[in-house]
């Protein structure tokens, strides 16, 4: 008969992903080991095998879901924005405040994408697609005359880059806060678009 679930299984498995993100950021995928996430979590090695068969499986499921938090906080976001830009507005507040305790995480996506196999790659890249096509089609309606639509890409990645490396430099508490960085950047993109 197999073993009936832990009452506490989500909350581990929630943990045990924190903690890999948190040693991931810090010593990068290869130099953590299952000992160090067995040992940040409070738990024995046999007992986190007991939730993912392998550290690989750790940092898919770490990705899966830190793109699924990410994609449901920009269609929650937009579903009640009434205008193109108000969609830019939201879609920049929503990722930055999905970001604001996933640093690790979203250290871990950008430096580690790569060490997933193909087929969990294309899995993570959907996700960031399905970002990336919100935002591009709210710029488009935002900005209808932008001379060139070859520069809707490079306009909405830059809107990316403003926002996902924002962790880099942001403290909680000194200068701009994270509504008014994203009002900052909205801004910047939606006038300086307007110029091009």
């Amino acid at each position: 008969m197999a073993r009936p679930r832990a009452q506490d299984y989500e909350e581990k498995q929630s943990l045990i992903l924190s903690e890999a993100a948190k040693l991931f950021a810090r010593y990068g995928f290869t130099g953590s080991s299952i000992n160090m996430i067995a040992d940040a979590c409070g738990m024995s090695k046999a007992l986190l095998y007991h939730y993912y068969p392998d550290k690989d499986s750790i940092l898919f499921a770490m990705l899966k879901q830190h793109l699924s938090e990410l994609v449901a906080a920009v269609e929650t976001a937009t579903k009640t924005a009434k205008t193109p830009q108000a969609r830019v507005r939201a879609i920049a507040h929503a990722l930055l405040d999905t970001y604001k305790d996933a640093d690790c995480e979203h250290q871990v996506q950008i430096s580690s994408l790569k060490l997933l196999t193909a087929d969990q790659q294309s899995v993570i890249v959907e996700m960031e697609r399905q970002l990336v096509t919100k935002l591009s089609d709210a710029l488009s309606e935002c900005l209808p005359d932008l001379k060139s639509k070859q520069l809707l890409k490079p306009l909405t990645m830059s809107v990316f880059g403003m926002l996902n490396w924002h962790y880099l430099w942001f403290r909680e508490g000194k200068g701009l806060t994270r509504d008014e960085y994203a009002d900052m950047v909205t801004k910047l993109v939606l006038n300086g678009g307007k110029s091009l």
